[in-house]
């Protein structure tokens, strides 16, 4: 008997081998590793959600270009931006059949759809992971993964639970200075790590942009989402397709500033190197100055103080030497750590396809097929901005901490013997009818 590709799909061959621990009799050709040439209604069907600068320049063409991947739907609240969207698919295969959406929510609702990638802004983070994640599709969502420490912990439980493969934009961890810096740290080549020093920007602050007039075909109500009503604002959304990261990031009701933007990516090199992808500091210390933009201290379990401050990048202190890493840089005190190779029987950190955001998401269409995580699965990359909102709580609520310092629990995601501080892990405002978390 013939079985067609939707008869046991890929959503459905995870749910049923999660339930029961047994292999189904059929698997669709691509999750056997059989995809180069792929017809169409075999490979990995994907929709693209938010097409701002980063899907549309940089991720996009990249899944245009895997032979095991189709993209077949587009979303975004901008009518240009949708359009330049589906006319990039259609382009590049020939053909009208891209589908294009206003409404996250019924491109997740395609049943034919195995793949979301999102793009959105941080505050549209949550929701779309969390309707994905309970549609059982595989998801791969820039960071900072979401927009408060409540969000990071509603995700990491809804993708654990829902078994799909998941993987956060954080790609300097498939680029191979950050790997080979972080295996240095964790075979001890520093000695023991006292200090760790991360410089990325400051935190948010509230949005006070005059209002504009807007032109026609932006979706101002649903680019919003759970963030208060306001006028438009073209700092925002600037409309159409547009050859900048917009400044939404810099305002709380929608991203976290430098602390979440950059921090997403050195912070998370931090946890790496530290060994502490699944967990965190337990205590966070503001800066005397409660009007500060920088010198927040983490302290981990085990002493080592992470600290918001110095060079641009990240450094790890030990009591035998220092690494600095960056994007294209890596060096040490002494010169000759750098130079040392990993030897076969010490740690040596995952690795993937290739560097950089290329490799990043080759990684993650590889572990839709084989099935494994990939390098920055959920609960990596919803540690790593809860150091990110951590900070921000601790500069954004300095004045009311009066220098107090905030113990914070990373098993049980909650500030100790505090209860205001637990009032902040989520927006100081009520989310807006219709964009609340569910549950």
């Amino acid at each position: 008997m013939t079985q067609n590709r939707t008869s046991i799909s890929r959503r459905g061959f995870v749910k049923a081998s999660a339930a029961t621990l047994a292999l189904p009799m059929f698997v669709p050709s691509r999750v056997l590793g059989d995809t180069n040439n792929a017809p169409a209604s075999d490979k990995i069907r994907l929709g693209a959600i938010g097409i701002g600068k980063m899907l549309y320049e940089s991720h996009l063409p990249h899944f245009l270009n895997m032979p095991n991947v189709q993209v077949v739907a587009v979303c975004d609240v901008d009518t240009t931006r949708r359009e330049a969207g589906k006319k990039r698919v259609d382009d590049k295969y020939g053909n009208t059949d891209c589908a294009a959406y206003v409404d996250y929510r019924e491109l997740i609702a395609r049943d034919d759809i195995d793949a979301v990638a999102c793009a959105t802004p941080d505050h549209w983070h949550a929701l779309v992971i969390l309707a994905a994640a309970a549609a059982g599709k595989d998801i791969y969502c820039e960071k900072p993964l979401t927009n408060n420490l409540r969000e990071a912990k509603a995700v990491m439980d809804a993708v654990n639970k829902s078994g799909v493969i998941f993987q956060t934009g954080s790609q300097q961890r498939s680029d191979n200075n950050f790997r080979y810096a972080c295996e240095l740290v964790q075979n001890g080549r520093l000695g023991k790590i006292k200090q760790v020093m991360v410089s990325v920007g400051g935190p948010p602050r509230p949005c006070n942009l005059p209002g504009e007039e807007m032109e026609p075909g932006l979706d101002w109500d649903r680019w919003l989402g759970p963030a208060p009503m306001r006028e438009y604002s073209s700092v925002l959304s600037p409309r159409g397709v547009h050859n900048h990261f917009p400044s939404w990031r810099n305002f709380c009701e929608y991203g976290g500033g430098g602390m979440t933007d950059w921090g997403a990516h050195h912070f998370d090199i931090a946890q790496w190197g530290l060994g502490m992808d699944k967990s965190g500091p337990v205590e966070i210390v503001p800066p005397e100055n409660p009007n500060a933009t920088n010198g927040v201290k983490f302290i981990y379990a085990n002493g080592v103080e992470l600290i918001h401050g110095g060079r641009s990048g990240v450094t790890f202190i030990g009591t035998d030497g220092e690494i600095f890493v960056n994007r294209g840089q890596l060096e040490s005190k002494p010169d000759d750590i750098i130079k040392q190779p990993i030897g076969e029987t010490e740690i040596q950190l995952y690795k993937s396809p290739g560097g950089g955001h290329g490799g990043h998401r080759q990684d993650w269409v590889n572990c839709i097929v084989s099935r494994q995580q990939p390098n920055c699965p959920i609960e990596i990359g919803a540690r790593t901005v809860a150091v990110c909102h951590l900070g921000n709580i601790a500069y954004l609520h300095g004045a009311e901490l009066g220098g107090r310092s905030l113990k914070w629990d990373p098993a049980k995601w909650e500030f100790v013997g505090n209860d205001e501080a637990n009032r902040w892990q989520d927006y100081p405002y009520p989310r807006r009818e219709g964009y609340g978390l569910p549950g």
